[in-house]
Order: structure tokens, then C-alpha cells, then sequence
């Protein structure tokens, strides 16, 4: 098919921006790891840019071989994974009923959850909750607090809204009750969005530090983001990680900072390929429908 001058320029700098985009995109990610997996001496001179230097894998043996690091890895599986479940469970619990149109005082609860995306009590109000509840120094004080997010909520509740209302009716001839029907109906036909809010919490969970910053106070229950957290923030190292010698001589605190990034990132990158196709489908469909 002929195209014009203008129409060829127009794909051609279409083509040019794109390839940018994924270099920006991509290079900050392809550096970390090349740091990671470079000598410490050409790292420290500030040599590497776009290939290793001295290429090596005793960064990630340094790693590995510290046990708080796993123990921190752990933590923050458990806690995704708990705290993402929870997410689901009370984010549909609150989303159905106020999908049904029929239900008395819809609008008026909608409002009430709406008015806490604005307006909050504070950091300390919080703080002082949490520590009422018996939940500090405890998993619950990272998952429980921020149970649902209302945004999420929305958007999962106006998808519920595009499901027809006759195979509620349907269901409940037959005898079903509406815990039924969310179990048996609503949420087998919403996949797309429910896994598109798992990955959008998961997200959350595994990036989050200032929740266990703020409540949890043994090094044992840290999260990995945590660890990381001070040693790029404020450069602190584990017990192990400080006593670089012999075999790793070559290691410097960049290295492991850039190699623990890695490790903190992958799972994520794992992931994500195969729930990406969710997206679209689950974000649009829960966004612009009803």
C-alpha cells in the first residue's frame, strides 16, 4: 500500500519516540545490573555505563550467602501474599452490594467510602489505633490497615455493575443467597478485573517499607524493601555484608545495593507478563462501564 512522504515521516518518528521511550524506560533497570555484576573497582572509578567490567557473580554470592536477606525475602512473600488475599476478600465484599442497584442506601454508603480518599486522621491517629489493636511488632499491622483501597473498590464495583442482572435473578429462584451468587456468579465472570487488582496490590505490598518502618521493630520480621531501604538510604549493611574479604575483596557497598535492587525487582518482572493481559480487558471495562 503507497504512503505518503507525510505518512512515512510520521511513522518514522513514531518509530524514533518509541525506541527512546524503551531506552529511558530500560536503561536505568539494564545499569543496576550490570553494576551488580561488575568489579568493585571499575564501579568505584565510575567506568561502567553500558557493559560489565570485570564481569563477576560475587555480588550475588555475597547476597544469597546473608541470611537476613532470605529472611527479609520470606517476609515479604508472606506478607504479599496474605495481604493480597485480604485486599481481594474485603475490596469484593465492599464492591458487590454496592453493585446492586436495588440495595437501600447504595448511594449514601458510596459517599461515606468516597469522603476517606480525602480525608484521613492522620499519621498518628493511625499509629495509636494500630497500637490499641494489639497489632504492632505483628504481620496484621502491615496487611490489615490498609485493607481496601477505595479507588480499586470503584472501579472493581462498576465492572461487578456490567454482569446482567438476570442471572442474579436466575440464582436466586433457584434458591441461592447473595454469598452464593458473589461466590458462584460475580466472581468466576470477573477474572479480568480481579486479577488485574491482585497484581495492582501486590504491587503495593511488595514495595512497600513505611508501614513496617513505622510498626514493626524486629530486624526478624523486616521486609526485603526495608533492608533495602537502608542500605541505599542510609548505607547500612548486614553483619555479613560488612565483613567483605578474600573472595569478595572486590565487592563494594554498590554492588550489593544494586544486587539486592535486582533481586527486589524480579519477582515483579516475573510476573507481570503473565497478568498483563488482563489489564486492559479489567481497568477499561471496570473504568468506563455503567
Amino acid at each position: 500500500m503507497y504512503k505518503s512522504f507525510g505518512s512515512r515521516l510520521f511513522d518514522s518518528v513514531n518509530i524514533v519516540a518509541m525506541l527512546l521511550l524503551v531506552f529511558v524506560t530500560f536503561y536505568p533497570l539494564y545499569y543496576i545490573f550490570v553494576v551488580s555484576v561488575s568489579g568493585g573497582s571499575a564501579v568505584m572509578r565510575g567506568d561502567v555505563a553500558f557493559y560489565p567490567i570485570d564481569f563477576n557473580w560475587d555480588t550475588y554470592s555475597l547476597v544469597f550467602d546473608d541470611a537476613s536477606i532470605w529472611r527479609a525475602y520470606l517476609n515479604t512473600i508472606v506478607y504479599t501474599i496474605v495481604g493480597t488475599l485480604i485486599n481481594l476478600f474485603c475490596t469484593a465484599l465492599c464492591a458487590y452490594p454496592l453493585s446492586k442497584r436495588d440495595f437501600y442506601g447504595r448511594g449514601f454508603f458510596t459517599l461515606m467510602i468516597v469522603v476517606t480518599m480525602f480525608f484521613s486522621g492522620g499519621l498518628i491517629p493511625s499509629y495509636l489505633l494500630v497500637q490499641k489493636l494489639g497489632m504492632m511488632n505483628t504481620m496484621w499491622a502491615i496487611v490489615i490497615p490498609g485493607a481496601i483501597s477505595v479507588w480499586n473498590m470503584i472501579v472493581m464495583r462498576t465492572f461487578f455493575q456490567g454482569i446482567p442482572n438476570e442471572l442474579y435473578e436466575s440464582a436466586g429462584m433457584d434458591g441461592a443467597s447473595e454469598l452464593t451468587s458473589l461466590i458462584r456468579i460475580t466472581l468466576p465472570l470477573s477474572k479480568p478485573i480481579m486479577a488485574t487488582m491482585a497484581m495492582f496490590y501486590a504491587v503495593g505490598h511488595w514495595n512497600s517499607f513505611f508501614s513496617a518502618m513505622i510498626y514493626l521493630n524486629e530486624k526478624a520480621k523486616f521486609p526485603l524493601q526495608i533492608i533495602l531501604r537502608n542500605m541505599v538510604v542510609m548505607g547500612e549493611m548486614s553483619n555479613q555484608s560488612q565483613e567483605i574479604s578474600g573472595a569478595y575483596a572486590a565487592v563494594t557497598a554498590t554492588n550489593i545495593k544494586y544486587a539486592v535492587i535486582i533481586i527486589a525487582v524480579l519477582p515483579i518482572l516475573l510476573v507481570y507478563p503473565f497478568i498483563q493481559k488482563y489489564f486492559v480487558k479489567g481497568v477499561m471495562v471496570g473504568s468506563l462501564k455503567g
